[in-house]
């Protein structure tokens, strides 16, 4: 792998920075870092395992699977007002500050259940506007502090009793837990009914950091208080330039995982600024589904897409391309070639989106580029885990 590395144009792997830029590690003379933007702070998962809160406009590393990656994700706001601060209802003791949370301070809440089946905590989330047959996904971290480790988590609207049966069992380590829900078609508001309720009695569990997005799958933590917040996306462009990418022929490489299954098509890839002259991946709006284009002039080439057992797991891509010869490697394996195409013309730039449109939402372990095209055991090299 070392030799192939050293051959690439371009080599972009997670590296410490605080400042706007993602760095690539090659070229070193600055040429292809990446303009980075984020107009508000963000949370990741840093390597000790913690919750931390990075700046406005700085590149987050996420060690949420032990592996530093870049994360990049959609704009999204947290509609509880307050996502660290609990009331108890009748029968229950809420104590703050009883342990340490998954950021690593005094502020994790015990919940101590007793009898009755309403027993617990609200979840701060009643009065905010809901939108109808809409679908939201609730999160939270939890953990087991005596007894069973038992507890229902209940939400309402105004119209209807949301969830009333989704059980969960807290561990002895930290874990978050997310459920995702669809409202009803008359749906407006949510209610202060909606709670964390008791199981079995005698049970204390800790809380940290709960979470209400309009989204199909929750995104990292936004810390509220006494208002929802608002976490604008990640933009991640220009990447790249006439001097390190060549049209002619070359290799398109990345390390990639989904946040997940929910129909977007999100790009990544080498282009001349627009989708005329292009060599790209992208998530296909089916799911499991890992697709590559490339265009010349403004014909449309090749378009292909592979099944993956999931593209919420990390894969290994590559786009081989030069005149009339393409190929697609995924993990190891030619899934698709096409003799019949014709090489873009004028790529200068390497970005997380395309034409201004369809960022690439999702964990990036590796990016790289290469001037030539690979050969078939170099790219089996390259691609195989």
């Amino acid at each position: 792998m070392s030799n192939l590395l050293e051959k690439a144009s371009i080599i972009l792997t997670p590296t410490a920075s605080n400042t706007s830029e993602v760095l690539c590690v090659k070229p070193s003379d600055g040429s292809g870092d990446f303009d980075f933007s984020r107009a508000t702070d963000a949370t990741r998962i840093n390597s000790l395992g913690l919750v931390e809160t990075i700046g406005i406009n700085l590149p987050r590393i996420n060690y949420e699977a032990g592996c530093g990656s870049w994360l990049f994700e959609p704009q999204s706001t947290n509609l509880c007002f307050n996502s660290n601060t609990f009331t108890a209802l009748a029968g229950a003791v809420a104590t703050p500050n009883a342990a340490i949370s998954p950021d690593g301070t005094l502020n994790a809440t015990k919940v101590n259940f007793s009898t009755g089946l309403n027993d617990g905590i609200r979840l701060n989330i009643g009065g905010v506007s809901a939108s109808a047959s809409t679908e939201y996904t609730f999160s939270f971290y939890a953990k087991n502090f005596s007894g069973d480790g038992t507890f229902n988590l209940r939400i309402d609207t105004d119209t209807d009793t949301l969830v009333t049966t989704a059980n969960y069992t807290a561990t002895s380590e930290w874990v978050r837990y997310t459920h995702t829900f669809t409202t009803d078609a008359a749906a407006s508001s949510f209610k202060t009914t909606s709670r964390f309720r008791n199981r079995t009695d005698n049970n204390e569990v800790l809380f940290f950091g709960i979470q209400l997005e309009e989204l199909t799958y929750a995104t990292s933590y936004i810390p509220t208080s006494g208002s929802t917040v608002t976490r604008n996306q990640d933009v991640c462009t220009n990447g790249g330039s006439l001097a390190s990418i060549n049209s002619t022929e070359g290799v398109l490489y990345a390390e990639i995982a989904a946040l997940a299954n929910d129909g977007t098509i999100r790009y990544l890839g080498l282009s001349d600024g627009s989708s005329n002259n292009r060599v790209v991946l992208l998530y296909h709006n089916s799911i499991n589904n890992i697709r590559a284009i490339i265009s010349s002039g403004g014909t449309k080439f090749v378009d292909v897409n592979s099944s993956v057992t999931s593209s919420l797991d990390f894969h290994k891509v590559a786009i081989k391309y030069k005149l009339n010869d393409f190929a697609l490697w995924i993990d190891g394996v030619e899934v698709a070639t096409d003799t019949s195409l014709n090489a873009p013309i004028g790529l200068n730039s390497l970005d997380f989106l395309l034409s201004g449109a369809n960022n690439f939402f999702g964990k990036t372990k590796a990016l790289a580029v290469w001037k030539e095209a690979l050969t078939d055991a170099e790219l089996t090299e390259l691609t195989t885990i």
